[in-house]
């Protein structure tokens, strides 16, 4: 709890300050597992969308193109941020939630948000900002409606401009709710071709084991739908194929990678994904976030660290032990998003 908690210094453009570049190791480097070991998790090849690719593709998914690996662009805040003409909607991932209260709402305390610090941000600089509400881990189409519910709610039939994920894909596509206009969807570490790591869960629990597995997610409110949905090979040959981009829409993507250390949470998911996808951020590799417009990769960035909620730890760490500090600031990050945003006319 005490790590969720923010205090907020000013500086004269209003916002909190944050740290400096770090000059680090880069993550990018080529798999030392042989080609067997990678294709034993590979999903089928489809190319009925040329942006669907096979896994072993993806191994060395980093180009050479000038921009693309992002080192420290987004470790400190700018003196200055352009707004876009229409709202920004935040919707949350796989197991995210608007806010979490742990003591419930009878009493009167701050819940822990997903979006920790990021919405007032944007706020601050002008951005008219609405954070969706959809289920934490419901299938995909079932989220989406939620989404669109939610949109249809709050914008009250602006266009808007949405920062989401796969539940954002299908909205657009398949849904096309009629008071919903969508300018643009930026994903950020968004699974467009599923993940390993999901496939590696569901081999290791076993397919007679997952009901039982079910069955005990949903006892503590969990819907278990999006789980499979996550899966190489459902993402190739049911979802992609079936979510064509929407002519009208301009989508752009971010990517990020890093090194775990030691006790890193990531350390496992990392080392099931790297030999199969390549670079990743813990969850989420660099070749499976590609999709539209790809805006580069941020560089020793891990897949919580894109939410904010790394922040403050590491800021107190750093002035603790006199160690460098921090490459990325997720607040920074999202106001360039907006920017960016605005910059196209949007």
């Amino acid at each position: 709890m005490l790590i969720l908690q923010r205090t907020i210094r000013t500086r004269p453009n209003g916002l909190t300050s944050s740290g400096y570049p770090a000059k680090q190791r880069s993550c990018f480097h080529s798999s030392t597992v042989s080609r067997k070991q990678a294709e034993k998790t590979t999903a089928p090849e489809n190319t009925s969308d040329p942006r669907i690719t096979r896994v072993e593709d993806q191994k060395n998914p980093i180009s050479g193109e000038k921009g693309e690996i992002i080192e420290d662009e987004f470790a400190v805040l700018k003196t200055s941020y352009d707004a876009p003409k229409h709202p920004i909607i935040l919707a949350h991932g796989l197991l995210g939630f608007d806010e979490l209260r742990p003591l419930g709402h009878a009493i009167p305390i701050r819940g822990i948000e997903y979006w920790y610090g990021i919405k007032e941000a944007l706020a601050a600089k002008n951005v008219e900002v609405i954070t969706a509400s959809v289920p934490a881990s419901g299938r995909i189409e079932v989220r989406a409606q939620r989404l669109a519910e939610s949109i249809e709610r709050q914008a009250g039939g602006k266009a808007v401009n949405i920062i989401a994920g796969l539940d954002a894909r299908h909205m657009v596509s398949r849904l096309k709710p009629a008071n919903v206009k969508v300018l643009s969807l930026t994903t950020v570490a968004t699974p467009h071709r599923g993940s390993s790591f999901a496939d590696y869960m569901f081999s290791r629990i076993g397919y007679t084991n997952i009901p039982k597995l079910y069955k005990l997610l949903e006892f503590f409110g969990l819907e278990t739908g999006a789980f499979r949905q996550l899966t190489l090979k459902y993402m190739s040959e049911s979802f992609n194929p079936r979510t064509p981009d929407l002519e009208g829409v301009k989508y752009y993507s971010y990517g990020a990678a890093f090194e775990p250390h030691l006790t890193s949470v990531f350390r496992k998911s990392h080392s099931v994904i790297e030999p199969v996808e390549g670079p990743n951020d813990g969850m989420v590799s660099v070749g499976s976030s590609k999709w539209g417009t790809y805006k580069g990769t941020l560089n020793h960035v891990s897949h919580l660290d894109l939410i904010n909620w790394t922040n403050r730890l590491r800021w107190y760490f750093w002035q603790l032990t006199g160690k460098k500090k921090k490459n990325f600031n997720a607040i920074a990050f999202y106001l360039s998003i907006a920017d960016m945003l605005a910059k196209e006319g949007l």
